[in-house]
């Protein structure tokens, strides 16, 4: 379903039965709704970011649910769409923490080729519904693949905003791994501790610590 060696690593869910019924029941949705991101999309942050390349983590909770939007990575917007306000605030913390100016698309492709897994926790939606997929069974994924993540033995920089993420914290248990949590993006809440939060030099920091390539967050 992937074409990476995330194909070997979730065989165990891809051949179950309840996820095959769940997965043709999404398939339906696209069939009589419309659903985002583009069918060919759903698995994008898989395909961009193999199992292998992971060094980073960084969890949302659904894609976007307006029209061009979603294209299959958490936080990201496809060129030619206004930068929504949550990853215009990851711009601002961007450039305050390491100084790179924003910039005036929202596809973050470049991050996911580098290692940033850019996963959502649910990985469909209907259009101008959102949240309309949650509690489906794509969580029982997406949990699934952290918890894969989480056996690794090469360290992991995990970065959760916002409750919703924190959750996935418990998911979260090889001490071999770094957690960073703040509050989300969100302009409701990124006055109370995401600003100033420093995720991007705290990641890199802490992936030069173990002898592995950085980032280059600019895009």
């Amino acid at each position: 379903m992937i074409g990476n060696d995330w194909d070997d690593k979730l065989s165990i869910v891809w051949n179950s039965n309840g996820f095959q019924k769940f997965y043709n029941l999404i398939l339906k949705e696209y069939e009589n709704k419309t659903i985002f991101p583009p069918k060919e999309h759903i698995f994008e942050a898989l395909k961009l970011t193999s199992f292998q390349n992971t060094k980073v983590v960084i969890v949302g909770q659904d894609p976007y649910h307006g029209v061009g939007e979603a294209h299959g990575l958490s936080f990201s917007v496809q060129k030619g769409i206004k930068v929504p306000p949550s990853l215009k605030n990851i711009y601002k913390e961007l450039e305050s923490d390491l100084g790179i100016k924003p910039k005036e698309h929202g596809d973050l492709t470049n991050w996911a080729k580098q290692g940033v897994l850019l996963l959502n926790a649910v990985l469909t939606v209907e259009k101008d519904k959102a949240a309309s997929h949650r509690n489906l069974g794509w969580e029982l994924l997406t949990d699934y693949i952290i918890k894969v993540l989480n056996t690794k033995d090469e360290p992991i920089v995990f970065v959760l905003w916002g409750n919703f993420a924190k959750e996935k914290s418990s998911l979260i248990t090889n001490e071999k791994h770094l957690i960073i949590t703040s509050p989300h993006p969100s302009p409701f809440s990124a006055n109370s501790g995401f600003f100033g939060s420093k995720p991007f030099s705290r990641t890199n920091a802490f992936l030069e610590s173990q002898n592995k390539k950085t980032i280059d967050w600019s895009l």
